[in-house]
């Protein structure tokens, strides 16, 4: 029994060393591409916002802020369209009508809005951003805690990315959501190494061309 349990032990640091490693690798080589302000911050074609969730009709605390972050981007001419990626799989929860509705309602020029109705996760949005949308570069828009993630998997699938953060006040269970992102980390690493192809596809948007934004979703 004691041997077993030595093996258990063992095997619990090597796990725990290896997920520590690959969170640093990450962390270390996206943290530069990371800014906190729009000085001096550098213009790009598409900005992407990932959806965190809704209330009711209402945005999340941490999904305003970065809705916010991207329409502040946009506004200061950072970038010239918003690809929105988000959960879309339930008709009792639609994030995208959410986030679409708010950006609409802010001022942004729904033929400079395209949908992702199925980013169902980082390396969803980021895998379709590059084979449906065609996208080469990208402005990631996210709380800090998330940035380094989603920049790495653009990197690797080659989106030149880079991130701005949209961190603004206090967060409910940031601590949580920060610790789970060493997980999430290193699931995205080897999603990257065996080039995890998402459930869902379907055909090619030119992000170029005339935006599939939803007119009947206005208010």
């Amino acid at each position: 029994m004691k041997k077993y349990f030595k093996i258990i032990l063992y095997l619990a640091i090597i796990g725990l060393v290896v997920i520590v490693s690959v969170n640093y690798y990450v962390k270390s080589s996206t943290k530069k591409h990371i800014y906190y302000s729009i000085k001096k911050f550098p213009r790009n074609d598409v900005g992407i916002i990932f959806g965190a969730g809704i209330n009711g009709d209402q945005p999340s605390k941490y999904l305003k802020d970065r809705l916010d972050a991207g329409i502040l981007l946009y506004k200061a001419k950072k970038i010239n369209k918003i690809l929105l990626s988000g959960d879309n799989g339930r008709e009792e929860y639609d994030e995208l009508t959410v986030m679409k509705n708010y950006c609409f309602n802010h001022g942004v020029d729904t033929t400079k809005i395209f949908i992702d109705y199925a980013g169902f996760d980082t390396y969803s949005t980021m895998y379709r951003a590059k084979h449906i949308f065609k996208i080469k570069k990208a402005t990631l828009i996210s709380q800090e805690y998330h940035l380094n993630r989603a920049i790495y998997i653009g990197n690797s699938l080659d989106i030149k990315s880079i991130g701005f953060s949209a961190n603004k006040g206090e967060y409910r269970g940031y601590k949580y959501v920060t610790f789970r992102e060493y997980l999430s980390t290193f699931k995205s690493f080897f999603d990257v190494l065996r080039n995890r192809e998402p459930h869902f596809l379907g055909h090619p948007i030119n992000i170029n061309a005339e935006s599939n934004y939803s007119k009947d979703d206005k208010r």
